[in-house]
């Protein structure tokens, strides 16, 4: 039987309490002056700017003297937890390393040719590539090992950086934000501490630099303690990834749209050569579509069949797997302010992503280094008051980021409307540099939106080119403790059908059905924090749980 629902209506409320904590330091707290929760392109690219800076003041005599700054990862390595498609825009990078030249950057390949393809099942129409997704002179890359090159180079510069440390709180002084507490290591499925506990550590900041990814929750935290509203809420898309060891060399960058995708659905797949033997392919899909029963891993599988992919996946080897969310909600859903006091949010956690285009990274990196900036000045006059930190909020607001997606401010709202009628709306976006409609397409957030539970797609796999969800998670080298304690919160009752959508929903078959009730598989988590969007809640869990990621 179809059913309609929302599923707002049984999702937990956000746990702002036990993310912003008005509490003293523990005694044995570490002190620091600068810190960065996540290791990503954005933390670490601010980290590096940061310490630049103090060091070119030092030597010129500017007084700062040392400043100790620390970047905190919850994965067990550096890059552990990174994905991305990724086709990077060099231009923050070169911003970042002036002395060093492109074929210096840890990138895979120069873009020289490219391809957009309008699929049907068994079809493929080559079409003119849109003006926004062209990337002649970008460069196809592994964001894991762009973020291990830019620790080795934080590092370098004696940045502290400490992997396997997952923020759970933020720390607060009246409204100005003192540091962070991680979540405790070592404990059982029950709660109890077992032989290997390590309880949680609070390091307090003069400045937290919130660079911790897609679907933050500490920025859902501290957003929501401090009232900040964007014009739009943040709506999301989730994105499934394979790396390929490959017999035939892939010559171009493939984009397309169409086929596996209902009309109903906003997304489109990529396939990118990261070498003569190497490719990642993946399929990106927002989480505002209508068929609750859509399955995006399910569709990936799908996808690689087709005569498009097939041709470069036959007789080759899947080496990794990965998924994650993706920002989409652009310029009307960037917060009213993204700093305050003893605070700064960048990157993904920020929404600096612009879907049009498909790229996020240069923007987390180049919100990072202007973070950094606005800390410097802020620590050189003494003052990290949310009025002195503003000027991180005037240095983006005045970038290119913003601009960017200002021009795009309505593309991804358009498609709300179908996939035709937003794709005419979104040519006529782009001939008039975002002015077409005028105004703002409202959206609501992606829990808010009405679910039918429609047809489920029939799949099995061969294990050769398609695989299961469990199979996909050994290859994302999970390497959670099956003892871990849940890191998701569950709402009260789940209905058979609302069950159903989360364990269609999530690609690492987290969420299954038995005798209609809902299981939850919390060890098989990867991360990518979908359910987080539509259902259950997700939190940071011990650290060096989840994937580790090498090549994605």
């Amino acid at each position: 039987m179809t059913q309609r629902f929302t599923p707002l209506d049984h999702q937990p409320a956000l746990q702002t309490s036990s993310l912003i904590r008005n509490e003293k330091p523990d005694d044995e707290a570490v002190p620091m002056d600068v810190v960065f929760v996540g290791g990503g392109a954005a933390g670490l690219s601010g980290a590096i700017e940061l310490a630049r800076l103090v060091q070119k003041d030092n030597e010129a005599g500017g007084g700062l003297r040392e400043v100790e700054i620390a970047v905190l990862d919850k994965g067990a390595e550096l890059g552990h937890h990174n994905l991305s498609g990724a086709v990077i825009n060099p231009r923050a990078i070169r911003e970042l390393f002036p002395e060093l030249k492109d074929e210096d950057f840890p990138f895979r390949q120069k873009v020289e040719r490219e391809s957009v393809y309008m699929l049907g099942e068994k079809s493929a129409r080559k079409i003119p590539t849109p003006p926004t997704m062209k990337n002649h002179g970008n460069y196809t890359a592994s964001l894991c090992e762009v973020v291990r090159w830019l620790g080795e180079k934080a590092e370098g510069l004696g940045v502290n950086v400490f992997t396997g440390f997952p923020a759970q709180s933020l720390l607060t002084e009246g409204n100005n934000v003192i540091g962070v507490r991680t979540v405790p290591a070592g404990l059982e499925r029950d709660g109890s501490e077992g032989s290997n506990f390590e309880p949680a550590m609070d390091i307090t900041a003069r400045v937290t630099v919130l660079s911790d990814g897609t679907r933050s929750s500490l920025a859902q935290g501290y957003n929501e303690w401090q009232n900040i509203e964007s014009a739009n809420p943040q709506i999301y898309a989730l994105g499934v990834k394979e790396i390929w060891e490959v017999k035939k060399p892939l010559d171009r960058i493939i984009h397309t749209l169409g086929w596996p995708l209902p009309k109903d659905a906003f997304g489109g797949s990529w396939m990118y050569p990261l070498g003569d033997d190497l490719v990642s392919l993946g399929l990106v899909v927002g989480l505002d579509y209508d068929n609750a029963n859509l399955d995006v891993h399910v569709m990936l599988q799908k996808l690689k069949q087709h005569p498009l992919f097939k041709e470069y996946l036959d007789g080759g080897r899947l080496d990794e797997w990965g998924a994650k969310t993706i920002p989409e909600g652009g310029y009307h859903s960037l917060g009213s302010r993204r700093s305050g006091d003893g605070i700064v949010i960048v990157g993904d956690a920020a929404g600096y992503v612009d879907v049009p285009s498909l790229k996020g990274i240069h923007y987390a990196m180049q919100s990072g280094i202007y973070a950094a900036r606005a800390i410097f000045q802020a620590l050189k006059a003494d003052d990290t008051s949310a009025a002195k930190l503003a000027e991180y909020d005037r240095l983006v607001d005045e970038s290119y980021i913003v601009s960017d997606m200002k021009k795009t401010r309505n593309m991804r709202l358009a498609f709300k409307s179908g996939f035709f009628m937003g794709g005419v709306k979104s040519v006529l976006m782009t001939l008039t540099g975002g002015r077409f409609p005028g105004g703002r397409i409202h959206s609501e957030e992606d829990a808010a939106e009405e679910k039918i539970s429609g047809a489920v797609t029939e799949f099995t796999p061969d294990g050769e080119l398609t695989f299961s969800k469990v199979d996909a998670v050994f290859k994302s080298g999970n390497a959670t403790r099956d003892t871990v304690p849940s890191h998701l919160t569950v709402g009260e009752d789940v209905p058979e059908h609302v069950a159903k959508m989360y364990a269609h929903m999530c690609p690492a078959e987290v969420y299954d059905l038995r005798d209609g009730k809902l299981v939850v598989n919390a060890p098989n988590c990867v991360d990518c924090k979908a359910t987080d969007v539509l259902g259950p809640r997700w939190e940071p869990r011990e650290g060096g749980s989840g994937p580790r990621y090498r090549r994605m």
